[in-house]
């Protein structure tokens, strides 16, 4: 027996029922071989890893734009985060963790320099809009390898566009917009946790609000430091969801409006504080004049890929594509004075 068709054996040995089985994947809209060694969801994990997308996120803000701190997460510790946090409630459930890692890694690959205010900058430039989960899908579907994509598995390209929840619900079994893996599930639930948690803890090594700020029921209730919070959380997720038969991802109706609250938290005194709407305030203005040059000036800015999109699609394809240094250069370059040499 091959090495890829016994780790497939060992799936369905081990893992539980309700797991997304590697031989039960939807496939690729490109149809390919089977690799000798790894099964279907390893190599979309190795894919995703190895591209340039997923390298642009280390310099790519998670919330404090441009940090010189060694220690302010950006986009891609809050990736790792994600997925470490996803694997190990994954392998705590008997799921597949191939296919959570593989959705965790992508999860951000569309994400805009500077952050939710780089994003929230697009959204109203773009003539359609823009959304970091969609673009995230459109990075390894179109963009990726110089246009011909990722070629990935259904599944995680289902996890990857359906991570994302803003401050609506985070695991909202009604709506149309919850992945249909439960790994997927696994991830969207990661990425609320481990954000929530290292964001508060960014804020606080940043002077912007203290730890004794919390509110003191939520402490009782999650825990006083950074670990503790998201132990309980992940905890709480896994038995939640063994009580539940495994029917669906969960949380209790107490942790979760303790992480809720907690979030609402964060929103208040971090993300929409003074200091980072002043920050925030900057942001736009770079994204905005650098949109509008490439756009007047296309050359060397836009790829030929993908056929039959508009200029300001591709614009945005661009601009998502920039670290926050490249953008900060960028913006240098063009658009400040330069000293005349003697």
């Amino acid at each position: 027996m091959k090495i890829r068709q016994s780790l497939e054996q060992l799936e369905k040995q081990i893992l539980s029922p309700k797991a997304c089985l590697s031989l039960d994947s939807q496939g690729r809209a490109r149809p390919e071989a089977d690799h000798p060694l790894r099964t279907a969801f390893q190599r979309d994990r190795d894919r995703i890893l190895h591209c340039k997308s997923f390298r642009r996120l280390k310099h790519k803000t998670q919330v404090f734009l441009a940090p010189f701190g060694d220690h302010y997460r950006t986009r891609l510790t809050h990736t790792l985060e994600v997925s470490q946090i996803a694997r190990t409630m994954a392998r705590a459930l008997r799921l597949n963790e191939d296919l959570t890692e593989a959705i965790a890694l992508g999860h951000d690959l569309g994400h805009t320099p500077f952050g939710h205010s780089g994003e929230e900058t697009l959204r109203k430039l773009l003539p359609g809009g823009f959304s970091h989960s969609e673009q995230s899908l459109r990075v390894v579907d179109k963009l990726e390898y110089d246009g011909k994509g990722l070629n990935l598995t259904q599944e995680v390209r289902d996890g990857i566009l359906k991570h994302s929840k803003g401050r609506g619900e985070i695991l909202n079994t009604k709506s149309g917009d919850m992945p249909r893996t439960l790994e997927g599930q696994l991830v969207r639930i990661s990425d609320v946790i481990a954000y929530i948690n290292h964001d508060l803890d960014d804020a606080a090594r940043a002077g912007i609000i203290k730890d004794s700020d919390i509110p003191a029921p939520l402490v009782k209730k999650l825990g006083r430091y950074y670990a503790f919070r998201i132990d309980t959380m992940v905890m709480d997720v896994v038995m939640t969801s063994l009580k539940v038969g495994l029917e669906r991802i969960a949380m209790s109706p107490g942790i979760m409006a303790a992480t809720i609250e907690l979030r609402d938290f964060l929103y208040e005194k971090v993300y929409l504080s003074p200091y980072a709407q002043a920050e925030h305030g900057k942001a736009r203005k770079i994204m905005i004049d650098l949109y509008r040059h490439i756009l007047a000036y296309p050359a060397g800015y836009l790829k030929d890929y993908p056929v039959g999109d508009p200029p300001e699609k591709r614009a945005g394809d661009f601009m998502a594509s920039m670290s926050d240094r490249y953008a900060l250069a960028l913006y240098e370059k063009l658009f400040f004075l330069r000293s005349w040499p003697f």
